[in-house]
């Protein structure tokens, strides 16, 4: 059987691998600290579950309109509005099944064969992946750890060509956490002003940032950049409903057309009672968000300042999102090699930084317990003393 080349040409996710060896040994009774995860270890808030469970008890769990119910989209524009300073109507917005389903529409609707997608590295492991589902071609611009893991204008410009379509910032970042400044965004976005290419902005980690620092959207900066961009956010990480599988854009009308006529014929529309929970997620009490974030900052800070005395590790303060990048380079292994000798002798779990691009690194999550973190870096401290 001969499969379509799309398919042959995919990656498996080395995130999912790694979390379902470390579970694997969890099932067999071995103790391990898992640094692996890519959601928040919080429960999601009770006003949520309670509003989808009314939901459910109401009979609501009939095909919703493919690009989300009405209320949910006019919260969406609202809250666009407020907290982002971006001004899409409800008829801008489309909600998906996530943030990473919403992507690929994007780069669905907009990327065709032979058309370029700039990714700054590292990335999160799917932007390359989806690109080429579309029939694109991924051109990865690697980042400086000197400039906290952030393109800069001057490498956007140098890797473009007369092919590119699109360029895909993630800010707050998976894998950095790092957070592009408003200066930042304005140089990168005159760039891509110059040459009409359009930004993916994916800001699902918006409301988990750090030290003061300030999330930006950057088609509010101009009206000229708000015709370019489409950005994509989501429940996922701000309200711990991963397994809810909500996310939403917004975009220019043209754009959101096809982004909905391609999602009616894929999946028809988001579950249509978990969009009733996310309703309440956005209109309902933010303190949760706020408190999650309070905790997450508490192993952000303790995390790093257990790494950076680790000798020959370096790692860059993440400022969003809950990873912390370490360059592990000095220690004379590959990551891959790193993550598995970790794993396999002090059942620590990491992901491989060339999962996402960059073979020096490994991710840390700290979404995970104080507990478990403090064991787990006595255990990685330990193995890097002993290379």
């Amino acid at each position: 059987m001969e499969l379509a080349e799309r398919a042959t040409i995919l990656t498996p996710s080395l995130t999912l691998s790694i979390d379902s060896k470390a579970k694997a040994m969890k099932a067999e009774g071995i103790d391990v600290c898992s640094f692996g995860a890519g959601e928040p270890d919080f429960d999601t808030p009770e006003h949520i579950k309670a509003a989808a469970a009314a939901a459910l008890a109401a009979g609501f769990t009939k095909y919703t309109p493919s690009s989300g119910i009405p209320e949910l989209r006019q919260a969406i524009s609202e809250k666009f509005k407020a907290d982002n300073g971006v001004e899409y109507s409800a008829n801008q917005i489309v909600v998906s099944n996530g943030a990473k389903h919403s992507c690929l529409n994007a780069i669905l609707a907009c990327v065709g064969p032979g058309d370029e997608v700039i990714i700054p590295a590292p990335y999160w492991l799917s932007y390359p992946e989806m690109v080429r589902i579309a029939g694109g071609e991924p051109v990865i611009v690697s980042t400086k750890e000197s400039n906290g893991w952030k393109m800069t204008a001057e490498e956007f410009e140098d890797a473009m060509s007369p092919r590119t379509k699109m360029v895909i910032l993630n800010s707050p970042g998976n894998p950095t956490g790092a957070v592009y400044t408003e200066a930042e965004l304005r140089a990168i976005g005159d760039v891509a002003l110059g040459e009409d290419i359009l930004i993916l902005s994916d800001e699902i980690y918006e409301k988990l940032v750090y030290d003061d620092v300030k999330h930006v959207s950057i088609a509010s900066l101009s009206k000229e950049l708000y015709n370019l961009t489409i950005t994509v956010n989501g429940f996922s990480k701000s309200y711990a409903m991963t397994g809810w599988r909500l996310g939403y854009l917004g975009a220019p009308d043209q754009i959101a057309k096809a982004i909905d006529a391609i999602q009616s014929h894929s999946t028809s529309g988001a579950t249509s009672f978990a969009q009733k929970g996310a309703l309440a997620a956005l209109k309902g009490d933010q303190q949760p968000v706020a408190d999650m974030r309070d905790e997450f900052d508490i192993r952000r800070q303790y995390m790093v300042d257990r790494l950076q005395k680790i000798n020959r590790v370096s790692v860059v303060v993440p400022q969003g999102a809950f990873y912390v990048l370490a360059n592990i380079s000095g220690l004379g292994l590959s990551s891959t090699n790193f993550a598995d000798r970790l794993l396999s002798k002090h059942h620590v779990a990491v992901v491989p930084g060339v999962a996402f691009g960059d073979d020096r690194t490994v991710r840390l999550s700290y979404a995970t317990s104080l507990d478990i973190i403090k064991k787990g870096l006595d255990r990685f401290e330990e193995f890097c003393r002993q290379l």
